[in-house]
């Protein structure tokens, strides 16, 4: 058997995605959880440049930044491919994958932090959300054909962790009626059969992000 270990959070979306890949693939793995307030000397060793989860350690050997450990989790290990093998499909769900990449930060800091810099970043997802409410007009399931994929197992934030901080924070970002592309590959995303086996429990994330905001609240 491989050796396979990940470095993450148990409630971090890039953490996420590399778990579901793994999964897909069928491949075990010891899951180390870290704490982000005291890196352990594994993490500082395996990811000396950036010093951030998630980092896959294979046979001896880590690979750092979740979309790139997902990409070596596809082209290393057997079974269900992630990407597509067409080298358009292929492009097209790099393209997204990068989108998501680089708006998908601001999620963050919309909930997470105030005043001007809070506003700056609600108008960033707005912009994102409203591209991507376009891209998923004629109930669109994928953003790469009919097939689950790279593009989607990227998408995770948009689809569960939005929702969540939403719920813990009392921040709203996105209303059914501005969106309503969006909001029905949301529900379809978290709802559908073939995803909820991969996907965290929504219960458990509310419960750690409630609590976090609490807390944020109480040291005000």
């Amino acid at each position: 058997m491989a050796n396979v270990k990940l470095l993450g959070l148990w409630y971090s979306p890039f953490s996420h995605r590399v778990e579901w890949a793994l999964k897909i693939k069928g491949v075990e793995y010891e899951f180390i959880e870290e704490d982000l307030q005291n890196k352990s000397p594994l993490l500082l060793e395996s990811n000396p440049v950036y010093k951030k989860i998630p980092v896959l350690i294979h046979n001896g050997k880590s690979i750092c930044e979740s979309m790139v450990i997902v990409e070596y989790i596809d082209e290393t290990f057997e079974g269900p491919s992630i990407l597509p093998k067409d080298p358009y499909d292929r492009a097209i769900a790099r393209f997204w994958a990068k989108f998501f990449a680089e708006k998908g930060p601001a999620v963050g800091r919309s909930f997470f932090l105030k005043g001007e810099e809070q506003e700056k970043a609600k108008e960033e997802v707005y912009e994102m959300v409203k591209v991507l409410d376009n891209e998923l007009k004629d109930n669109k399931k994928y953003f790469v054909g009919e097939k689950f994929g790279f593009a989607d197992i990227v998408a995770n934030a948009a689809a569960l962790w939005l929702g969540v901080l939403k719920e813990a924070s009392g921040v709203v970002l996105v209303k059914s009626e501005k969106f309503p592309n969006f909001c029905a590959w949301r529900d379809e995303y978290i709802n559908c059969s073939e995803n909820k086996e991969y996907l965290p429990s929504r219960d458990e994330l509310l419960a750690k992000f409630k609590a976090r905001f609490q807390s944020a609240s109480v040291a005000k």
